[in-house]
Order: structure tokens, then sequence, then C-alpha cells
């Protein structure tokens, strides 16, 4: 299913509006929390519908493995199996051929399992089929991360088989039809780009995998260990060659300064485990930056994590007593700051929307900056 976007308003190239799929209609620009193993880590599907969060990401790679793509199938896929009623994408395995080095010839990926060891080979043949029985609204295609800083040589290869693997993943996904309409499965797909931060491969990635036909695009293989410096102008030379009436998304971005600046480039999506992480380590996200909830400094505080954020925890519970539960190691505290730390996270991104709305997103991109960059 293409998808197209609605835009409402632009400010510069910032942009807002909504993405409409089989399942309902997307608000953006959006950040989607990570559920790698079908949960935001500490978080369970209530919370986030209570969160207000429209849409998560799962792990084709983890969900694979365990318990394994063809039992969710029988569930009815992520949706019936972990009872979430939002939208669902998945990501295809492309960021573990960057982060767990497996085997990748021209075929594929083959990896070793994180959690016995087992031998897997992934294909864009078989993440395309593995993602249809996960059931996801929208899938990715598999593609070849490489890592930053890398010699030419290994990125402009990555670029070569991303667009070999992006053929042959559509045309996967396009002989699956059949399947996906007898399991009642409305799917979208999305291409991605890759080049590292060499504008030109950036580019000419973005042409190619354009030219192959996706339903919605993403940039991938950037904030793998390039500065922010660096990232932004390759991600301007993709985006330029993506077209401007179906979604962009930017792959595993989730800090501020980042986000804003990439909303400011005309990204629409994002996702990372920025916020649920640092919640498990007792960094808390706040309007004023990020502080660690260990520091003394919070012993006796009766304020909220954020007094200006809206979300339940900051609503209920001072620092003192989420610093005394993370001290201890109660698991409370990471799940009280998860919340807080994914509705403050959202609640930025949704306060954009407004701003470019209301032509004043520069003047909420410089108060981001001041703080965060």
């Amino acid at each position: 299913m293409k998808l197209q976007i609605q835009l409402e308003a632009t400010d510069g190239s910032a942009r807002t509006g909504t993405i409409t799929t089989a399942r309902g209609t997307l608000a953006t620009p959006l950040f989607m929390p990570v559920g790698t193993r079908a949960a935001v880590k500490t978080l369970d599907s209530q919370d986030l519908e209570r969160l207000g969060v429209p849409l998560i990401l799962g792990n084709t790679y983890h969900l694979m493995l365990r318990p394994g793509s063809e039992l969710i199938s029988k569930f009815g896929g992520l949706h019936k199996f972990m009872d979430w009623s939002g939208h669902v994408l998945t990501d295809s395995g492309g960021f573990q051929v960057f982060s767990l080095e497996p085997k990748v010839t021209d075929d594929g990926a083959t990896f070793r399992s994180t959690y016995d060891g087992s031998k897997h080979h992934l294909t864009p043949e078989s993440a395309a089929l593995i993602q249809c029985e996960l059931g996801a609204d929208i899938q990715m295609v598999l593609d070849v991360c490489a890592p930053l800083p890398s010699n030419d040589a290994v990125v402009r290869t990555a670029v070569e088989r991303t667009t070999a693997w992006a053929r042959r993943g559509r045309h996967a996904f396009i002989e699956l039809e059949t399947w996906r309409a007898e399991h009642g499965l409305m799917q979208s797909q999305f291409g991605i780009c890759q080049g590292g931060i060499d504008n030109s491969l950036r580019a000419r990635s973005a042409q190619q995998i354009v030219d192959v036909g996706f339903d919605g695009y993403a940039i991938g293989g950037l904030s793998v260990g390039e500065s922010r410096e660096e990232m932004l102008p390759a991600l301007a030379a993709a985006l330029e060659h993506l077209p401007v009436e179906q979604p962009r998304y930017l792959m595993g971005v989730g800090d501020p300064a980042s986000i804003v600046e990439a909303v400011g480039l005309g990204v629409d999506m994002f996702d990372c485990v920025l916020p649920t992480r640092h919640a498990r380590h007792g960094t808390v996200l706040s309007s004023e930056g990020r502080y660690a909830i260990k520091n003394k400094a919070y012993e006796q505080d009766d304020l909220p994590l954020d007094p200006s954020c809206g979300c339940p925890v900051c609503g209920r519970w001072s620092r003192a007593y989420i610093r005394h539960l993370h001290r201890l190691g109660e698991p409370t505290a990471a799940r009280l700051m998860t919340i807080h730390n994914v509705a403050w996270l959202s609640q930025m991104v949704i306060d954009l929307r407004t701003a470019i709305r209301e032509g004043r997103f520069e003047s909420a991109r410089s108060e981001i900056l001041e703080i965060w960059a």
C-alpha cells in the first residue's frame, strides 16, 4: 500500500501532516518507541495507549529467533499477540548487519543467534516473508548498514548491496501479495538508502532506491558513529532525492537536537531506544536538559521529574521517590522513568508540529538547540 503524506503546513523545509494507512492515521512528525521483542521495555500495550503512542517499532531479527515469526503469525500477527491497537513498523534486520557483524555476501547475511548460538541466514526475500508473518503495518526492506567511520570501499559496497537487495526485497514483497490477502493484511514496504557521510553516495543511493519504487522511504546508516555535523549534510543529500509526497523516515535517531535538525530538513518519522535506555540507567529527559536521578541533589526534592511535563508520572510522583526506587534497583523506577521519557520526547515532537503550523519552527528549533546541542 503506497503511503502518501497529506501536508497541513510547512515552515521552510519542516513539514507537518498526516499519513493514512490501512489501520488509521498518523500525524507527523512523529517519534516511535522501540519495542524490540514485541514490548517497549518495562511498558505494556495499555501504557502506550494511555500515552497516545501511535506507532512502535519491532525488531525482525530478535522476533524471528524468539518466539519465531511463524508462532506470531498463528496468533494473528504482532497486534493480536501483544494486544496492541496502534501501528507497528518492523525493521528488516539490517541494523544487525551493522551491530552483530555477521558474514555478509551478495546473497544475504548469516548470523549467530544471540540466544543459543544457532546459525540463521537472512536474505531480502526471507526478511519480507518474516515481516509478513509478523503482520506489521509497515515493513522495511533488508539493507546493509556500514559502520562509521568506514573506508570508501566498504561504504560503496554497502550501497551497491543495499540497492541489489532492495530490488529483490521489493520483488518478494509484491510476490507475497496473495499471502497477505489471504491473511487479511494490508501492509506497506519502505526502501532504505545508505551511503555513509558521503553526500554523492547518499544522493546516488536515494535515487536508486526511489527508482525501485517503494511505499515510503527511509534514511539508514546514520547516527552510527559520526558527529551531528557530519550527519546533517548526508541526510540533506538523501532527502533532496526522496519524493516529497511520501513519508521520510530517519532510522535510529532520537536525541532532541538531531530530531529538531532533521525535522528542519523535512523528515517525518523517527525511532530510537534513547528514551527507554536512558530511563533504565536513571537518566531523565526534561525541558532543561537531561539529568541523572541518582544525584544527591534530588534526595529530598519534592518536584516532579519535569514540572512542565504533563505525563502521568509527573502528575503524581516526586524526584525523591523515584530516586529512592532507582538507587535500590526497584524495577518500578525504570518503568516510571520510561513512561516519562517516552511521553516527554513524544510531546517534544508534537510541539514541533504546532510550531510548524504557527510558522515559528525556527524559534522552537533554537530553543531546543540551546539546551540540547
